[in-house]
């Protein structure tokens, strides 16, 4: 078994918790901007002083609804500034929060209340009807923005505020689901504060410049965007909250931010949006940009880049100021990286799961190995199996599933397939559960074949098949806006993408077959995760008999 490890470049103490950093602020720099958010238009920003009034208000009310330490309270909305606010109250009074996706649908939503049991629930006015549809009678129901009724003395909160101590249970984050019921994972403030704090630390350029911004789009049910929430708070950083993904590109040069943190997939609609606006002209000066980029990644050093309209407009969609982006949550197709890496983005690969509060492994912008997620973040050990499997240690590592944990264990097995080099760089080679082994015995990952079909304008999604298939095949949702301008070519337009996959791998590994699905994956039809991870089982499920016709009997 290899393993590497990397200090801690800041410890956590017992006594310190995650709303710490913004009472102390408020305090030392009230007037400093923290949040912000989309109102009438503009971006209108609350400061420290601002925001911890408001979670104190909340607070109050929390405590004079009779919320006792370790009771659960579930949050369930957009990421915006009433969910930071609802967050940081429940935290200050000794509290857990359970957060729950916006997208969820009514059975996930009742088994996260049914499983999880909280007291009271914060809930947006657009998910109030299916709260209402699926709450127990009698269940507190506060809504997010307004004022709670009643409220609690000052000298109480701080009282409470005081007692709450770092292996106090934070939060119960239910997983994705990508296969089976949701798990609700226990996570502290310690393991909260250890991941945010030490990446933050890792990363200075990013999160302690003195301009430092960024657009947060992550849901905050997400354990990925819980955690950039409150590295970002105690950094400092200016954080702009997006509520809706889809608005990410129109905002990114309202807001102009110098770094962001987000998945593959965003990047990826990035570039085909540059495509879409630039048509033709985008051929060349992406081949360009792929390139030097490609160069870069293997170690050539190339002079910038050539100034060209197309990539110039793309930088000034991104906002003309943005230089670096954290990318985790799943794979990266190298000709995305290439591609934004020529035109001047740094993208730092990153890797973790939600038993690990999102971070394992992280890319530090000086020593930046491209094709790799990184190594492992201050205070982690990172090991792989002699069959390949990532194991995890460290401070940041869950104590176990709601209701039942059972305790830290010594290694966190990832259930990803991984190498780690002599200098701790990790590469994911694959997903033990996603690895596709057909019927002639090759083992096939369908990520990078994936990827690269979303790459092309006409595909929205695809997933590929073949487990126990005498060979590979895969299901293709279509873009319909691209479709429209392809006319009749469409098919030859599938068959060019399915052609364009299969370059990157051998004839066992290659696609023969594809299947276009009407209407596209989504979370709704229940074919992603909230995260956007495809649901394989539910996926096959639904498409059995589409599947079955790609496999014709002899």
């Amino acid at each position: 078994m290899r393993e590497f490890t990397v200090a801690a470049l800041v410890e956590i103490a017992d006594d310190d918790t995650l709303t710490d950093a913004v009472f102390r602020r408020a305090t030392e720099t009230p007037d400093r901007p923290l949040f912000g958010a989309r109102v009438d238009g503009a971006w209108v920003p609350t400061t420290y002083g601002e925001f911890a009034e408001r979670v104190r208000a909340v607070a109050g009310g929390l405590l004079a609804a009779g919320v006792e330490p370790g009771d659960r309270v579930a949050v369930l909305g957009p990421t915006s500034v009433d969910w930071a606010v609802a967050d940081f109250a429940v935290l200050s009074v000794g509290a857990v929060t359970v957060p729950i996706y916006p997208t969820a649908s009514a059975e996930q939503v009742r088994h996260v209340l049914r499983d999880s049991g909280p007291v009271g629930v914060f809930v947006a006015e657009g998910s109030r009807a299916l709260l209402l549809s699926v709450a127990a009678d009698g269940k507190n129901i506060w809504t997010l923005g307004e004022p709670l009724p009643g409220t609690a003395a000052t000298e109480l909160l701080d009282r409470r505020r005081a007692a709450v101590r770092a292996d106090d249970l934070a939060t119960i984050v239910y997983t994705s689901g990508t296969t089976g019921v949701p798990k609700g994972c226990l996570l502290t403030h310690r393991n909260i504060l250890h991941a945010a704090v030490n990446v933050v630390e890792l990363l200075p350029e990013l999160f302690l410049a003195e301009d430092a911004a960024t657009l947060l789009f992550l849901p905050l049910a997400h354990v990925y965007g819980r955690v950039v929430l409150f590295g970002c708070a105690w950094a400092g950083t200016r954080t702009g909250l997006v509520g809706d993904a889809a608005d990410l590109i129109a905002e990114l040069p309202r807001f102009q931010p110098t770094f962001l943190v987000g998945v593959p997939y965003v990047l990826e609609k990035v570039r085909k949006a540059v495509r879409a606006r630039a048509g033709a002209a985008f051929d060349d000066a992406e081949a360009a940009a792929i390139a030097h980029g490609a160069a870069a990644r293997h170690g050539e050093h190339r002079a910038e880049l050539p100034g060209d309209p197309v990539l110039e407009g793309l930088r000034a969609m991104l906002g003309g100021r943005l230089a670096n982006m954290i990318c985790g949550g799943a794979s990266l197709d190298e000709s995305t990286l290439d591609f934004f890496t020529g035109v001047g983005l740094r993208v730092l690969g990153a890797y973790g799961l939600t038993e690990t509060t999102s971070t394992v492994t992280m890319s530090a912008t000086g020593t930046n190995r491209l094709g790799t997620v990184g190594r492992p973040i201050p205070g982690t050990a990172v090991a792989v199996a002699n069959d390949g499997e990532i194991l995890v240690r460290g401070p940041h590592v869950s104590p176990g599933y709601w209701p039942d944990p059972a305790g830290v264990p010594e290694w966190v097995r990832t259930g990803d397939l991984g190498e780690l080099d002599d200098d701790g760089y990790l590469r994911i080679t694959g997903r033990r559960k996603e690895i596709i082994v057909t019927s002639g015995g090759k083992n096939v990952a369908p990520a990078p074949l994936e990827d690269r079909l979303r790459l092309h304008p006409l595909v929205s999604n695809a997933m590929v098949v073949g487990e126990g298939r005498p060979y590979v095949t895969a299901l293709i949702t279509v873009d319909l806006g691209a479709a429209a301008k392809w006319s009749g070519e469409v098919p030859a337009g599938l068959q060019g993408a399915v052609d364009a996959a299969n370059e990157l791998v051998s004839r066992a590994e290659s696609i023969r077959r594809f299947h276009v699905v009407t209407g596209d994956f989504t979370v709704d039809r229940g074919h992603l995760t909230p995260s956007l991870r495809l649901r394989r089982a539910a996926i096959a499920a639904d498409f059995a008999p589409e599947i079955e016709a790609m496999y014709p009997r002899s």
